[in-house]
Formats: structure tokens, sequence, C-alpha cells
């Protein structure tokens, strides 16, 4: 069992970042992949970011080249670096863990743990 809790959301101005940060609970953090997810009012839950345990990441078009996503296994930590934030990019964002191939990896229903949730509100 991996309890998974989202921190480092708020209201940020376009251009502006934040950073977000995920703390896992046990000891077998490193055997997992580690996700982002996101989903904004009305819309489906989307991938943004993942960071697998052979430590490959891989983003999703939108972000990349603006978030950052790394994580600390001695910390049994996950963060995302979001920077040159735009207003679609407020949403909800999700940490998530779980052992997907790396075709699936952008599919949230390979995943088994959820953190709760953490607001990201990107305004002019």
């Amino acid at each position: 069992q991996v309890q998974l809790v989202e921190s480092g959301g708020g209201l940020v101005q376009i251009g502006g970042s934040l950073r977000l940060s995920c703390a896992a609970s046990g000891s077998t953090f490193s055997t997992y992949d580690m996700s982002w997810f996101r989903q904004a009012p009305g819309k489906e839950r989307e991938f943004v970011a993942a960071s697998r345990r052979t430590s490959h990441t891989v983003y999703a078009d939108s972000v990349k080249g603006r978030f950052t996503i790394s994580r600390d296994n001695a910390k049994n930590t996950m963060y995302l670096q979001m920077d040159t934030l735009k207003p679609e990019d407020t949403a909800v964002y999700y940490c998530a863990a779980g052992r997907p191939v790396l075709s699936s990896i952008r599919n949230s229903e390979m995943y088994y743990y959820w953190g709760q949730g953490t607001q990201v509100t990107v305004s002019s």
C-alpha cells in the first residue's frame, strides 16, 4: 500500500512558476513509476509527465520544455517544476504510482495509487 500526498499548488500569474511535490509513504517508492496527471473543470483527466523507476522521463506534448519532473527516492518524493505557466495549465494536479508498460504510461487506468490532488490556477 502506498499513500500519496501532493502539495505546492496555488494561484500564479501567466508566465509564472510553481513547484509541486508528491510525498509517498512506504519503502517501495523506488519500485514504482510515478506520474503527474491533471484534470480541468469539465474535462477528462490527462497525463502530464512520468518519472519511471528506470529514471526515464516522459512528457505530454503540451508541457514539454516548460515542465520538469524529478524524483528523490531517498526522500520518497516526486516533484513537478512548472515554468512559463499558461491559463490552460489550470487544473487539479494528481500524482499517481504504478508499474505500467511504457506504451501505457499515459493511461490513468494503469496506476494503482493516487493522491488527493492540488489545485493550480493560472490567472492574469
